[in-house]
């Protein structure tokens, strides 16, 4: 049980004003009426997400020795950040993101937004501290839920009132500083 709540503790904190928060606004002003499936798309991106992380993370402590795991978490997500500084091109393409669908849009969006984010590599390493690859999930994926649903939720009557450019703006900057990080 311990597994479970630090790891919905530890996720629903680090997620408060992440880059994914942002993203939920973003798919809910993309697809407006469409809040249920963009929750579907974030729970099925995070369950297969932080449950290949949990599942790495539980492997690890088995079989490599800490001294190998810390460099190549270190690498990984030097990697990573690397790859966050790379622009995003979602509308150089010519296509809003609707010709996928919301559930469809959300799942690759988000998969790929966790890749390397700081909630992943925690869940790599709460699954080597706990060996619970089932709670692990469980928790980082509730932490992940309960930051990103309102968001959802919130999305579409915010970005009303707000400009999408000062949001996606913030959303740049948030990759920036977890690059840095």
């Amino acid at each position: 049980m311990e597994a479970l709540i630090a790891s919905f503790g530890m996720v629903a904190l680090a997620e408060m004003g992440d880059k994914t928060q942002l993203l939920s606004f973003l798919l809910a002003s993309r697809f407006p009426g469409k809040q249920w499936s963009i929750i579907a798309g974030i729970f099925v991106a995070t369950i297969f997400n932080h449950l290949f992380a949990a599942a790495l993370g539980d492997w690890a402590a088995s079989h490599v020795s800490p001294d190998v795991t810390r460099w190549v978490l270190g690498i990984a997500f030097l990697a990573f950040a690397a790859w966050a500084l790379i622009p995003d091109k979602l509308d150089d393409e010519g296509t809003n993101g609707k010709r996928a669908g919301a559930f469809a849009t959300t799942v690759v969006a988000f998969f790929l937004a966790e890749m390397g984010d700081k909630t992943q590599i925690a869940t790599v390493a709460l699954g080597a501290q706990y060996h619970n690859v089932a709670l692990v999930t469980a928790g980082t994926t509730l932490g992940m839920m309960i930051a990103n649903v309102p968001a959802v939720f919130l999305g579409n009557a915010l970005l009303k009132r707000v400009d999408l450019a000062k949001v996606r703006m913030a959303a740049l900057t948030d990759v920036e500083s977890d690059a840095m990080e």
